[in-house]
């Protein structure tokens, strides 16, 4: 078999792993089987349409094979796509929550609602389950760079609970003090994974004020635009005031938080 073919299948069966490995979770999440059945189509097709350049952005750092060009990337995008269909449509039909049983507009809603995950998963394969050496991964990342792969980072985690009732519940139970313990804690976590923590990627040798100004605050910012964003879209700041909206999208900017900082240490 040619090199580059060879290749081509070893990245294609990284993808459909990463996949698998990082959309589990909501392929087996009852709350995002439902989302499927009663989300409103044009969120679901935002949804789809705000996932493409993301994935064609991530590419540049840590797509499932390397890529020369804009149009690489974006072939690799669409195929992270398909790979994430397949990957969930195999593993919902096998545990019977999508079947010829149910309405074609219903499958489809529960099907894409797994797209970004999942190809999120098969863009990140490579980096994440081998095959980076010599890569573009390695070379220095822009600023912008850095804030983009921080807000992949808090999609992903965010888009794992977002879909849940305990991020509204949660923030209905806290009191604003709390809240604000809860924002600061996040801020300081976010700083301490990557630049008090001696973790590989981090810079712990960093000038700590200037980092926090530079990158822990502005990330931060990102990561509570995309949490607010993703509750958006599953429909969980429907009928909230705005204050109520607010305090889910710190509830949900813990775990993104975590997700931004861990994002600009492994990819």
């Amino acid at each position: 078999m040619p090199l580059d073919n060879r290749q081509f299948l070893v990245g294609l069966g990284r993808a459909f792993a990463g996949a698998l490995i990082f959309t589990l979770p909501m392929l087996m999440t009852m709350e995002m089987w439902w989302l499927g059945f009663y989300m409103q189509p044009l969120r679901i097709a935002l949804l789809l349409v705000l996932t493409l350049p993301i994935l064609v952005a991530l590419s540049r750092f840590g797509g499932f094979r390397r890529t020369a060009d804009l149009a690489g990337d974006v072939a690799d995008a669409l195929v992270a796509i398909v790979v994430a269909a397949v990957a969930a449509a195999a593993t919902l039909s096998i545990f019977g929550v999508v079947g010829p049983q149910m309405s074609l507009s219903e499958a489809i809603g529960k099907l894409v609602l797994q797209i970004p995950s999942g190809a999120l998963g098969a863009m990140l394969a490579r980096s994440q389950l081998g095959g980076q050496s010599q890569d573009r991964s390695e070379e220095p990342v822009s600023y912008a760079g850095e804030l983009f792969l921080m807000g992949v980072g808090a999609l992903f985690l965010s888009f794992n609970v977002a879909p849940t009732e305990e991020m509204v519940l949660i923030a209905y139970k806290m009191t604003v003090w709390q809240e604000l313990t809860l924002l600061a804690a996040t801020l300081l976590l976010m700083h301490a994974l990557v630049y008090a923590v001696n973790f590989r990627g981090g810079t712990p040798d960093a000038h700590m004020a200037g980092a926090l100004l530079k990158f822990t605050i502005p990330g931060y910012a990102i990561v509570l635009l995309v949490s607010l964003t993703v509750l958006w879209l599953f429909g969980r700041l429907d009928g909230l005031s705005t204050e109520e909206g607010l305090s889910a999208g710190i509830v949900l900017a813990f775990p993104g938080g975590v997700g931004a900082a861990l994002a600009r240490l492994i990819l």
